[in-house]
């Protein structure tokens, strides 16, 4: 047989017409790696798989986890910026409530 008919077989019309109806679905080798298979159709439970605790821990291990001292760090940094923004945000606030004591409600 060669190439030729391989690749293009004299068909009837029909065939063609029911290959070309025939919906293409997504092949497993073919499907993106994030999208999964839906169930055989069931509903409820039996839909939900246990494969989201596999996942989380692959994703964790992905994870480029900081040193000991980098979280401290850190932390500190976390701290200090907090307090230095609540003493503004408290100096602000007291402004406002002297500005509206000492004009508005005199």
């Amino acid at each position: 047989m060669s190439r030729a008919l391989r690749r293009h077989p004299q068909g009837s019309k029909r065939n063609r017409r029911q290959r070309a109806a025939k919906p293409q679905g997504i092949s497993p080798s073919t499907r993106p790696q994030g999208q999964r298979e839906s169930s055989s159709g069931r509903g409820g439970l039996t839909a939900l798989r246990a494969t989201w605790a596999l996942d989380i821990i692959t994703e964790l291990q992905k994870v480029t986890w900081p040193s000991a001292a980098d979280t401290r760090y850190l932390t500190m940094v976390v701290i200090i910026v907090g307090a230095a923004f609540g003493v503004f945000l408290g100096g602000v606030d007291m402004f406002f409530n002297w500005f509206i004591e000492n004009t508005l409600l005199r």
